[in-house]
């Protein structure tokens, strides 16, 4: 049986402080503290933690420079000709941050076990990582499966109360293991998408977004045109500067996005 924890996806977290100039003061400083602590030099505190003399010596600098007192000094006589230590503040500095860390950690841990969406997170992470030519991404669940001779009508629900409309063979269906209830994204070049003011236009095109022009860009011998339909979700076209001027495109104007069903291509992430 799979334990819960390994099956879902891991959630980690770490513990940073800024200071009024937003400079970090984090783990790294706090293990170099420690070693100092240990080592009684720079030197061999630095070979410990794995950094450059001079490294070390420039996070001294610029801890001691952040607080009020400082949390490193140099020794010197003594029997072994003196060294670096660390001062009173600067061990309980060390003490502090651990317990900081430890209840961030129980934190973590609590957060991680009431996450039990946290696949669906990570998921989302993943496909927002994805890279690709298509200006249109849209990730949605499969409502409906219409097989034909050749060809599958994939109907999404894109969380907008408006669907998406996919066009593939009965093979790709079979390859991308698609059933009703699974989660895919569709992608649609902003290229394939044709614009039309009037909402109610009918069209052998299968797809029909409607909404509100959000954005409008225009370029050199292109405008791109962003439709907002909805659900925080947008469409944007790519059309020539003469047809957003016979059309009179504003933003804030009623319009739909056209495009026909296999111009939509389906991803399915493992």
């Amino acid at each position: 049986m799979t334990d819960k924890k390994t099956a879902l996806a891991g959630l980690k977290g770490e513990v940073f402080l800024l200071t009024e100039q937003h400079k970090s003061f984090a783990s790294a400083q706090i293990e170099l503290l420690a070693a100092i602590d240990v080592c009684g030099s720079i030197s061999k505190a630095a070979k410990q933690v794995g950094i450059s003399y001079k490294t070390a010596w420039d996070r001294i600098d610029a801890m001691n420079n952040m607080s009020a007192q400082p949390l490193v000094v140099r020794s010197t006589g003594g029997a072994h000709g003196g060294g670096t230590l660390l001062t009173e503040l600067g061990h309980r500095v060390i003490s502090g941050f651990q317990a900081l860390q430890e209840e961030h950690q129980k934190f973590i841990e609590r957060l991680g076990d009431k996450l039990h969406t946290l696949n669906d997170v990570a998921s989302f992470m993943k496909s927002e990582s994805m890279k690709t030519s298509a200006r249109n991404q849209f990730r949605g669940t499969v409502s409906n499966i219409t097989l034909g001779a050749v060809n599958a009508e994939v109907e999404l629900d894109v969380g907008t109360n408006q669907s998406i409309i996919a066009m593939i063979t009965q093979e790709s269906v079979e390859l991308l293991a698609l059933k009703k209830g699974c989660d895919v994204v569709a992608l649609i070049k902003a290229s394939s998408v044709i614009l039309s003011t009037d909402t109610g236009v009918v069209t052998s095109a299968r797809n029909k977004l409607v909404g509100t022009i959000s954005r409008l860009l225009p370029g050199v011998v292109n405008t791109d045109v962003t439709l907002d339909i909805g659900g925080g979700k947008s469409v944007s076209a790519i059309i020539t500067n003469i047809s957003a001027t016979e059309l009179a495109l504003e933003v804030g104007n009623k319009a739909c996005a056209l495009f026909k069903a296999p111009s939509v291509i389906l991803l399915r992430d493992e």
